[in-house]
Order: C-alpha cells, then sequence, then structure tokens
C-alpha cells in the first residue's frame, strides 16, 4: 500500500497563509472618507461637464445620479469579490492611482465626445454621463469594501466596524457634496477642480504604496508591495496620467466663464460689429446691439417690446420686473423707448451679471436695480401693486424651471401688478406641445385674461418655437398687439378667446405640489 498522502492532506498539511494585517484604524476611516468623498465630487462636476453638450434638465440631472450610483454598486461589488481572492493591501494602492488617471482623462474625454454627442437625445446624455463619471467612481467605490475586508480580524466586531466604516463613507459623500456644491463650484473651474481631484487621487495612492512597501520591506505579515508590476508598467500609468491633464489644456472648451450655474460665452454677430450673442450651455440665450438699445434680434424679444409698447401711451415710463437676467435686452430696449422706467432685473446667476457688466456693458443704477438670487424667492419680498410689467424669461438650459411655472408662482405676480399691469411670459415647448397648453391653463388661473403669441407652425404642432404668455386681470388690448406682431418680419399669430380655450383643452394645471415641467417636454 502506497504511503503517500492525498492531495487533500497535502493541502490540509500546508500553512495557511498569513492573513492580512489591518490598517491603522485613522488609516482606514480617512481611505473611506477620502474616496467616498471623491466620488461625489465626480458627479457634481460631472453635471456641468456635461451639461453645455446635452443641457441640464431633470433627465441629465437623473442620469448623471442613476450612472453614478451604478458605478458604485459595480465597483463595491467587484472590490468585496476582490477582497476575497487577493490580499486587499496590494489593490487599494493601485485602485486610487488609476481613480486619478481616469478622473485625469475625463474631461478631455467628455468635451471631444460632447462635440460628437451634441444634443438632447436619451442615448447621448447616458453616453455622456457614463463616460463623464462611471469609471472613476467605480474604481473609488471598490477601496470602501477593501478597507473593511482588512479591518475584519476580529468577527465578534463586525457589526462595528462595518457600520463604522459606512458611516465615515457617508459622512465623505455629505462633506463632499457640500464642499463642492457651496465653495469649489462657485470658485473654481471645473477643469481645475478634476485635475486638483487627480492629482490628490494619485499622490494618495503613490503615498500609500510607499506606506505599505516600507511595512513590507520591515518583515510585517501580509503587508504587500503597495505599486505592484514591472517598471515599465507604472511608467505607462504615469504617462497616461500626464496625458489626461496635457489634453485638458488643449481640449475645446465651450465656455468663456464658467458660473455657478452655466458655461457661459460672448460671440461677436460677424454680420453686426455691435452685435452680441450671449450663448448659456452653448444655447443662443440673448442678443444685444451695444449701439443700438432699440434693436431686438430674436421675434420672442419682439412680441415682448411689442407686449410692452401697447401696456402704456408711447414714451411712458413704466415699473418694470424681470425675472431673469441674461443679457439685459429687454431692460435696455424700456430705458430706450421709455426714459425713466424702473427696471428691476432679479438673476440667480451672479457670475452671469459679471460678464453683462464686463463684456455687454450692463451698469446698474438709476433705472437699473438687479438682485443675485432666486426669483421665486425675491418675488415675496416685492410689494404689492408695485409694477406694471412682470417679463419671465428665466430659463436653465431650454426650460422654465418648474418651480416658476406654477398657479402659486402666476398668483404672486399677479400680487406685485398694478390693476392693468401685464405679464408676459417666454415659454419654449416643441411638438405636441403638452407645456406650452399646461402653462397657459396655469397662468389662466391666475389671470382673468391670457393670450399667446407663437408662430402658425408652431401652433400647429409643426415645430418647437418660443411661445409668448401674454396676461392682465384687465383686458388685453389684443388689436393694438396684433397688428405690431403682423408687422414684425417672422411670421405669428396672436390667439385668445375661445380660439385659445381649444388650444389649452383639458391640460395640466401645474402647482408647487405637482410640475413636472420635464416630462411635459419630452417629445412623444
Amino acid at each position: 500500500m502506497s504511503s503517500s498522502s492525498s492531495p487533500a492532506a497535502v493541502a490540509q498539511a500546508r500553512p495557511a497563509p498569513p492573513p492580512a494585517r489591518a490598517l491603522p484604524n485613522g488609516l482606514a476611516a480617512f481611505l473611506v472618507f477620502f474616496s467616498s468623498g471623491a466620488v461625489l465630487v465626480l458627479e457634481t462636476v460631472a453635471l456641468r461637464l456635461v451639461g453645455p453638450y446635452v443641457g441640464v434638465t431633470l433627465e441629465v440631472t437623473s442620469s448623471v445620479i442613476g450612472i453614478a450610483l451604478g458605478a458604485i454598486a459595480y465597483g463595491a461589488w467587484t472590490g468585496g469579490w476582490l477582497a476575497d481572492r487577493r490580499d486587499p493591501r496590494a489593490l487599494i494602492a493601485p485602485a486610487l492611482v488609476l481613480a486619478g488617471i481616469a478622473t485625469a482623462v475625463t474631461l478631455p474625454v467628455v468635451r471631444y465626445a460632447g462635440e460628437v454627442l451634441r444634443g438632447g437625445a436619451a442615448s447621448a446624455v447616458l453616453l455622456l454621463t457614463a463616460l463623464a463619471v462611471f469609471v472613476p467612481a467605480a474604481l473609488l467605490a471598490a477601496v470602501t469594501p477593501l478597507v473593511v475586508k482588512l479591518q475584519l480580524a476580529d468577527l465578534r466586531r463586525t457589526g462595528q466596524v462595518v457600520g463604522r466604516l459606512s458611516g465615515i463613507g457617508t459622512l465623505g459623500g455629505i462633506t463632499a457634496t457640500l464642499l463642492t456644491g457651496f465653495v469649489l463650484v462657485a470658485a473654481l473651474p471645473s477643469s481645475v477642480i478634476l485635475l486638483a481631484l487627480a492629482v490628490l487621487l494619485g499622490g494618495t495612492g503613490l503615498g500609500l504604496g510607499a506606506y505599505l512597501h516600507r511595512q513590507g520591506r520591515a518583515g510585517l505579515a501580509g503587508a504587500g508591495a503597495g505599486l505592484p508590476g514591472p517598471g515599465r508598467t507604472k511608467a505607462v500609468l504615469a504617462v497616461l496620467g500626464l496625458a489626461g491633464a496635457g489634453l485638458t489644456t488643449i481640449a475645446p472648451n465651450p465656455c468663456d466663464v464658467e458660473t455657478a450655474y452655466h458655461c457661459a460665452s460672448v460671440e461677436t454677430d460677424p454680420g453686426r460689429p455691435s452685435g452680441r450673442t450671449l450663448l448659456l450651455n452653448s444655447a443662443q440665450h440673448s442678443y444685444v446691439d451695444l449701439a443700438d438699445p432699440t434693436h431686438l434680434e430674436y421675434a420672442y424679444t419682439q412680441w415682448i417690446g411689442a407686449a410692452a409698447d401697447v401696456a402704456a401711451p408711447a414714451g411712458q415710463r413704466l415699473d418694470a420686473l424681470h425675472l431673469g437676467g441674461g443679457g439685459f435686452t429687454v431692460p435696455r430696449y424700456l430705458t430706450a423707448t421709455r426714459p425713466g422706467t424702473d427696471n428691476a432685473v432679479f438673476e440667480i446667476d451672479g457670475g452671469l451679471v459679471e460678464l453683462d457688466r464686463r463684456e455687454l456693458g450692463v451698469r446698474p443704477g438709476p433705472g437699473l436695480r438687479t438682485e443675485v438670487g432666486d426669483a421665486r424667492v425675491l418675488l415675496d419680498a416685492e410689494p404689492a401693486d408695485s409694477r406694471d410689467l412682470v417679463v419671465g424669461d428665466a430659463f436653465g438650459h431650454l426650460v422654465v424651471p418648474w418651480h416658476l411655472a406654477t398657479r402659486e408662482m402666476a398668483a404672486g405676480i399677479n400680487r406685485v401688478l398694478r390693476p392693468g399691469g401685464i405679464y408676459v411670459q417666454n415659454v419654449i415647448d416643441y411638438p405636441p406641445g403638452r407645456f406650452v397648453r399646461s402653462e397657459l391653463a396655469t397662468v389662466a388661473a391666475a389671470f382673468r385674461h391670457v393670450a399667446l403669441v407663437a408662430p402658425p407652425d408652431a401652433v400647429a404642432g409643426r415645430t418647437g418655437a418660443n411661445f409668448l404668455i401674454v396676461a392682465s386681470d384687465a383686458p388685453l388690448p389684443l388689436a393694438p398687439l396684433a397688428g405690431r406682431v403682423n408687422a414684425l418680419p417672422e411670421a405669428a399669430i396672436v390667439l385668445a378667446g375661445d380660439v385659445l380655450t381649444s388650444f389649452v383643452g383639458d391640460a395640466l394645471v401645474l402647482t408647487d405640489d405637482y410640475a413636472p415641467v420635464d416630462q411635459l417636454l419630452a417629445t412623444a
């Protein structure tokens, strides 16, 4: 009978490898806090990266959040799977370094891809947001299970260890979200935030690798070697990181200025030397003629001008309130055509106001008061019966912010208007026109008289366009308004009475409790 042992017996006789040594508690807490926070920095900045190409809508925000959560789930699952098969100490540093490299290349990848994927198609939104966050977020999400595995030396303390590190990771995410939203985005361009994060991730990974390498040389059990692999591999990783940083400097940048809310730029009109176009997130938002404030380039501004022209006798001053500043086109027009007019402008983006001052010659003073803040909040502080004209022209990309489109908002505007005052609201919609119908029904719930100015093809549902809602508690000057609109270069019609009622149909009245603006704007 053979005396040789079976393979199972040999395996059983081999000494088990020493368990991986836990990290110091402070270091473990820092790694979890830092990696979790970095994911939220990426998620917040991703909205600014993709906005110039696909807009800043509910769908885009939902895509960024969903892709980031998917990356966290996939990264955490993969990290846990690897932690059970390899020494986590040999994986944490490479994960941080690779996350730094992926972060460094994110901005040029998004900017080059954004030029190809420009538009609001769902597939473009999902792909661009995935390019912005998935890879670095997944790598960072793998860090927490690797660290947790190392700290589970005593199974009697599993709940305590997992709970503590999970709580620390959550605190890291909260801290990063608040810091990025309140401080970093307002103070730094997206490129600087991403490159700084990439450097911090790479530096932390290299520092951790050096620390673990020293522990390994000291003969500590399961210490690991930090950054494994031949020198050639490390050199390739270094080159990739530097290439990502270098590409960032030459990648196409759609912004002259990054404000807290917009990627903004001002372009000179080649056909009109004094003409300037303000672009926000690559969409045309305002046109200003620096030499002629009475020039209104876009059809919807011409309609607003027509409504203002018939609101009171020619040349009579008005007390006007503007919800949204843009390029301050309409306040300029009112000041030029009605000397003495008092314009109050509510603009949420202080950076945009500064750009207007620098590039478009906006000068607050007598007749022009600018307040930086949310129009809904600022409206509450306005005295009742204090304005002759209210102009609603506030947009988030090409969408009216939902809280400015509700019945409660319309009632607040009515409160501010004097008897006989007029409210005009610019709305953008696309076939089948569900949002403009709902907004008309909403405004009609707060005002006795409502009219609509729009291109015939847009009313027929054949094309998307700007629509101008005109409302008042007093009968509207429909005949003079129609006469001025008909005299404009671009064809437009004025709808009121039974024709408008038929157009609106049984459309939803939007309220603070239920205002699905983005869903109404989605094409059927």
